[in-house]
Parts: structure tokens; sequence; C-alpha cells
């Protein structure tokens, strides 16, 4: 289009919105809008209809955010047009930047789905589901909403991955805006921006915009730092131009003469990451050796090893320093050749030798496609490998309903560095850095994780905890008797192993949850007298109707977990059993039953000992039933229980069974003479008993008096006991008691 209509479609979106503004009572912006800039931009690569569409969403925007402000003053519609505008640069297309427009529409109006579907397309409105928030009015605090809400995200970008370029952008201009927010809303944003948006962009394999990301958080975050490294390396880095536009010159002469055409130029690295290399290595700026790396663009994919070839006769290589990730392209589709050579005066210069196809998807990532129109075929397309790392982190992600741990997760998966191990076939498995021997097993198979007992790792035998490196020849030993357990997710790395190792430990204590709940339902019954052995069906129909649930063993499920009373739910099976005569207990309701139950074995995993009263065998019980906790054991004469036994409904009583065995920990309070050798004796009298201290605090009263706590192991009561004399007997001691 000739110059003369973009002015004149400019000023026509000017004139409009700016008339619109005025009608509703909003400042008209004296600058030049938003609005004139992005068309501009559209008019590049856009045919009219689409434009005109834009153009539509533009006012209906403004109209839908009429009387809104930003915590700058400023009309709120400017916000989305920034965003549709950096969307623009991208070349992407025109139901993106629209949705882009009215990203915020559904999430700060009135304004339903529906509508928007109805107005713009299913698309549109779809894209805009996608990047809106999660309502913290349904959620128990922020952070359950963010987690939610980058969920939700998540599950929309599976299905379009424009949804995250759009966020994208939308987070960019944000941080490019923050001045007008507090100091500790900057921080946040910031904070959150480093730690997923950012990595985020760079695992797409937007890099460019990453780097926007990093600085602008790293300004936000530190700014005296921030200012203090961009004045050094701004200097530094003009102090070494001179050189590297030396070394360009030399490097494109070279390659001419050799037939390889490319262009040559030397480019700046961003402030956050040598600011980040400077921190994690702990070295001075002086140190750093990539404060401006010298790229090498090719026409094509062969033409970069005769280039590296050619550059690496002219200069002499740093040893260890180069890195094909044309042949293993890193896991966003990254492709580069990284050498470094020793410059002029002895300097080392970093050098990136690549396609220009590689070049734009080391830049633009996912969104090189829109920008431009390159196919998505090929298994190291940004696309490509953008979906299958969604579909595989939200395939195990789904076997999980904590928002919280989807997002913890996330982070690990986020950081794209990575390690490259062979399997016994040969075939290279591509891994996280830090991934250890059982990451692998997962990575091949879950099957395999499941069943893993052992590695080789180059043939030597390892733990699975081992951590994997570069070229590490790994094969994993099984056995079918090998199941989960719980302290390898202490070491497991990847969001695969991760996710499988919890979703066999959930079903496990699902399992036992559903054996517990049934024995205490069993002993709530018992308690209030129903003498028939087996529930008749019909009861069993009628209390699930009442609850609103469909499944018996879910009730039972839920008991085993703390989630219900299991006397509650005794009671209310009573009562609609509609026959409540039938079932009342002979018993004096002043000596309520104590069943007997069973604590040992697989259901310890769902049974918890009070902290504050550590109840031992022998000592008398009540089961207190705690969401998320199972049951807890409380000693009957636990202070914290007081409020509890008010309300009978709440607890029921326990014995111990008379099979019970193991260590339990106790808590012994000691006043004693602060004289030396007293813990060594009084520990030798501990040890002597057969017991072991787990942890021991001393607190000095005054010279003469020091007050210890010792928490201790023993069998029974008849074994403290025994303990507790032998202590008492010791002269130091003043007083001695148990918590």
């Amino acid at each position: 289009m000739q110059m003369a209509s973009k002015i004149a479609l400019a000023k026509k979106w000017k004139k409009n919105l700016s008339e619109m503004l005025a009608r509703q009572g909003n400042a008209v912006p004296d600058h030049d809008t938003l609005t004139g800039n992005l068309t501009g931009v559209l008019e590049d690569y856009l045919d009219q209809a689409a434009i005109a569409d834009i153009y539509a969403a533009t006012l209906y925007g403004a109209a839908a955010h009429r009387g809104q402000k930003r915590q700058s003053g400023e009309d709120y519609i400017l916000h989305p047009i920034a965003v549709a505008r950096i969307l623009g640069t991208m070349r992407m297309d025109s139901k993106t930047i629209i949705a882009a427009i009215l990203h915020d529409v559904v999430e700060d109006t009135e304004i339903t789905l529906d509508q928007l579907a109805g107005k713009f397309g299913d698309d549109i409105a779809a894209l805009v589901d996608g990047v809106s928030k999660v309502s913290q009015l349904d959620l128990e605090s922020r952070e359950h909403a963010e987690a939610a809400s980058f969920r939700k995200m998540f599950m929309a970008m599976a299905k379009d991955i424009r949804v995250i370029i759009i966020k994208l952008a939308d987070r960019l201009h944000n941080m490019r805006t923050l001045e007008s927010l507090s100091e500790d809303r900057k921080r946040r944003i910031a904070r959150q921006t480093l730690e997923i948006y950012a990595p985020i962009a760079n695992r797409l394999g937007m890099r460019e915009l990453a780097q926007q990301l990093e600085d602008l958080c790293l300004f936000n975050l530190y700014p005296k730092r921030y200012g203090v490294f961009e004045k050094e390396i701004r200097s530094s880095r003009q102090r070494r131009m001179t050189m590297v536009n030396e070394v360009c010159k030399t490097i494109k002469e070279h390659l001419d003469l050799n037939g390889i055409q490319a262009d040559v130029h030397g480019r700046g690295i961003n402030v956050c990451t040598i600011y980040r290399e400077v921190m994690q290595k702990q070295i001075t700026l002086k140190d750093v050796k990539d404060i401006v790396a010298i790229r090498v663009i090719t026409e094509k994919r062969p033409h970069c090893y005769q280039a590296l070839g050619a550059i690496h006769q002219l200069y002499k290589p740093r040893p260890g320093s180069f890195k094909d990730y044309v042949a293993i392209p890193k896991i966003n589709g990254y492709q580069s050749l990284h050498t470094a050579i020793i410059g002029p005066k002895g300097l080392p210069v970093a050098v990136r030798v690549r396609s220009q196809s590689m070049h734009r998807t080391a830049e633009k990532g996912v969104a090189s496609h829109w920008l431009y129109k390159t196919e998505t075929t090929g298994e190291h397309a940004p696309q490509q490998l953008a979906q299958k790392w969604l579909d595989s982190f939200l395939e195990f992600q789904s076997k999980s309903s904590d928002s919280g741990e989807f997002l913890e997760q996330l982070k690990v998966e986020l950081f794209p560095d990575e390690v490259y191990v062979f399997t016994p076939k040969g075939d290279i498995k591509r891994l996280p850095r830090g991934a250890t021997a059982l990451d692998f097993a997962y990575a091949v198979h879950t099957d395999m994780g499941d069943h893993c007992h052992s590695a080789s790792i180059n043939r030597v035998e390892v733990p699975l905890h081992v951590r994997l490196s570069n070229g590490d020849h790994v094969e994993i030993k099984t056995s079918r008797n090998t199941r989960p357990r719980p302290e390898w997710l202490d070491f497991a790395v990847t969001s695969k192993a991760r996710a499988s190792i919890r979703h066999f430990l959930n079903r496990q204590k699902s399992r036992e949850s559903l054996r517990l709940g049934r024995k205490l339902l069993r002993s709530a019954l018992s308690e209030l007298g129903y003498r028939r052995v087996r529930i008749p069906s019909s009861d069993k129909i009628n209390l699930l109707k009442h609850l609103g649930l469909d499944d018996w063993k879910q009730l039972l499920t839920d008991i085993g977990f703390g989630k219900r009373l299991p006397k509650l739910v005794a009671k209310q099976l009573i009562a609609e059993s509609g026959v409540r005569g039938k079932y009342k207990s002979n018993q004096d309701p002043a000596e309520p039953k104590r069943s007997v139950l069973t604590i040992e074995g697989t259901e310890r995993l769902l049974i918890t000992y009070a902290n504050c009263c550590h109840p031992i065998p022998g000592d008398k019980i009540i089961g207190v039933t705690t969401r998320g906790r199972g049951l807890v054991v409380h000693r009957s004469r636990c202070d914290n229980c007081t409020g509890i036994m008010r309300h009978p409904d709440n607890y029921f009583h326990l014995n111990w069974a008379e099979t019970t065995k193991g260590k339990f920990q106790v808590r012994i309070d000691v006043e004693c003479q602060n004289q030396p050798g007293v813990l060594a004796a009084l520990s030798n009298i501990i040890a002597e008993h057969d017991s072991n201290i787990n942890r021991l605090t001393v607190d000095q009263k005054h010279a003469i008096v020091s007050n210890m706590s010792f928490v201790i192991e023993v069998l029974n009561s008849a074994h403290l006991a025994d303990i507790m004399h032998q202590l008492q007997t010791d002269s130091s001691i003043i007083k001695l008691a148990r918590n």
C-alpha cells in the first residue's frame, strides 16, 4: 500500500479512537497514540480485510474498557493496543492480534466469552479464555490462584500455542510500564517474570523476547546493580568492538575467498546473562569472555561446517570451547555451532555459526512460523518441539490435581540446560541437567521406571540417585518386585518421573486409606451399637444419596484420608437406615466402647503420631481424623485435645493392639546441675537401656542449672519408666518429667 494510504488509515484510527475516548469522558492523549504505530506495522503484511477486523476489535475493546485506567493514569485500551503492536512486529496472524486487543475484556469487564465468540468467533474467544486468569475468589490464596492460572494457560497452550505468545507480549509490555507501581508489586511481578515467563520464552526458542524480559526483571529487582553492570558492560563493549569489527572483517574476507557466502557481524550479550554468569561463577566482569560475540550467518546448513573450518584456519580455537548444536539441537530447537577463538592481543572471542533458517529460529523460536512463513515440518521445527514438550508435560501432570505442585514442577521443566546420554542400543536420550539414572529409566518407559532397582553407567553399577553427565552410556536393571518409593521424589528431576512416582504412591495410599476407612467406620458403628456383620446395600445407597456421592469405596477412602469423621458417618448411616431403635447400644453412654485398632504394617502410612504429646504403647489414646493427615493419635491427657474432647463426634477412643511393635518417640524434660560430664552421664544411661537419642536441646538457665530436652526412642511405657527411674538416681538431676 502507498504511504499516503497508510497515513490516512492511521489518522482514521486515531481520530475514531480519540473521539470515543472523549465521549467516555477520558482524556485524549496529546501524543501520537499507539494505534498509528500499530497500523504502520500491520500494513506491511496484512490485507485490508484483516486490518478492518482488527480496527473493529479496537473500537469494541475501547468501548468495553470504558472509563478504566491503568495505574499510570492512561486509558486502559492503550495497553492491549501496545501488546498487539508487539505481536505485529512478529507478524502474527490477524486472529492473534484481535485476541491481544481483547485479551482483558472478559477478565476486567462485563462482557462474557459467549458474547465475544458471537461477535468475533470461537477461535478468538478460545485465545482470550486461555490468556485470562482463574478467579482468585474461588481459591484459598493469591498463590493458589496464580498456580491455577498457569495450569489453565498451559492446557490452552497445548491446543493453540498462540495463547502463550499473546501472554508473553502482554507480560513484556507490563514489564516496560512498571514505574507507576509500588516497589513491592514491582519486585513481585519481576520475580515471577524471571522465574516463569522469561524461561517459557526461552524454552519456546523466543530468545530475543526472553532477553528483553530478563533485563527488565534485573532492572526492577536490583536497579542499582543493573545500573552499575549496564554502565560497565557498555564501556567494555565499546572497547572490544574495535577489535571485534576487525575480526569480523577478516573472517568475512577469508570466507569470500573460499566461496562461502555469509553475513558476519558482532553482537552484544544482554545484561542479565552477564550478571547471572558473574554471580554464579563468582567472577568479576573483566573475567567474562562473551560480552560481545560474533555471528556468522550462512545460506545453508552444510556451509556452517565449511565456515567453521575456515575460521579455525584463521584463528586458533580455545580448547574445549566447541559445541555442535546443529547435529544435536537444544531441546527448544536451537541450532548453531559454538566456538571461541583467540583474537588479536590474545583476547578470546565467542563465535556462533548458523544458517539463515537456524538464525530465525534462534531469535524468534515458535514465532518464526508466522514471522517468516516457514513450514513447521521436521523433528527439530520449534513448533513441533514445543507441542511435543507441552503434550508430554501435561500428560503426566494430569495425574495430579494440585496446582501448586504443577507450578513447582513447571519451574524445573523450564530450564533447557540438558545432558545427552545413550541407551544400550546407542539411541540418544535428552534429559535436563541434574537428571539421575532414575529419570533416565522413566524417560525410556514408565514401566521400566516403576520397576528399576539400580543402573549401570559406563559399565559401572551405580545407585539410581547418581546424576548423569554428557555422553554417559546408561543401562537400567529392573525387578518385578521393585516398586516406587517416597524417597525417590528426593532425587527425581523430570516431570515424567515425578508425576509417575506420585501417581503410584497416591494409588497405593488410596488403597490403604480404603482399608483404614473400613475399619474406622466399623469401629464407630460398633460404639453406637450397630450389630449387623454386613451393612445392607439399601442402607449404603440411602447414605450415599444423602451425602451426594456415587461410590461406597470413595466414602470409605475419604474416611481413611481424614476428610470425613467416621462417627458422624456412622450416625448418618443409622439415621438413613430408618430403623434407629434396632441399632441402639445397651452400653452405658458414660463409658463409650473402646475399639481395638491395630496401628502397624501398611496402615502406618496413614497414621500420624502427634508431636505435641508423643503417644507410646501403654498410654491411653484417642484418634482424631484430620484432613490430609488421616488418623492423628494423641494421648488422652494431651493439652491440645481439651477442646476436641468436649465434642464426642470429633474423636474416638483407641486401644493399642497387643501385637503392636516398633520404636516410638517420646520427650523427656530434665532440669539438672550444670557441671562437667553431666550430659555424657545422662546419655550413657539412655544408651544402656537400648534407647537412641533423636534430638537434644540444651538451655543454660544460669551458671549452675541447665534445662535439657531429650527426644528418645522407646518400645512402650514400661521401657520409658525404666529409663526415667535410672535417670532419677543420678545425683545431678534436680527435676525430671515426661512432656
